[in-house]
């Protein structure tokens, strides 16, 4: 009976030592290919940058599309409150024309999506 006691906990001891291995060699090889992997993060973050700009102003609308243009053009209005109301009325009826180009074919995929 001792003696399977004994099998049993170097059996046991013996596991955990072979993890602990394991586990360090995953370690080395995760430092490894961080360190040697060459990943340009500034060119990709630029490309990244570019196309997502791309994206947003692929129509030929003239209001502005990103929060960096919203304040630009509070800033320029920002002594003639007329102009600026003007201005939020005439960019939000082309928003909502814009809007209401694309809804009804969204509109229609998402049904044919939900009918298959």
């Amino acid at each position: 009976m001792a003696n399977l006691i004994s099998k049993t906990i170097a059996q046991i001891s013996n596991l955990l030592k072979e993890l602990q291995v394991k586990r360090f060699l995953a370690v080395v090889l995760v430092g490894f290919l961080l360190l040697t992997t060459n990943v340009d993060q500034a060119r990709s973050t630029k490309a990244v940058t570019e196309k997502i700009d791309e994206v947003v102003h692929q129509n030929d609308s003239q209001r502005p599309k990103t929060t960096g243009e919203w304040n630009k053009e509070a800033r320029e209005t920002e002594d003639a409150p007329g102009e600026r109301l003007q201005k939020i009325a005439t960019e939000s009826a082309e928003a909502f024309k814009n809007f209401g180009s694309v809804y009804p074919d969204t509109a229609e995929r998402s049904a044919n999506a939900q009918q298959k």
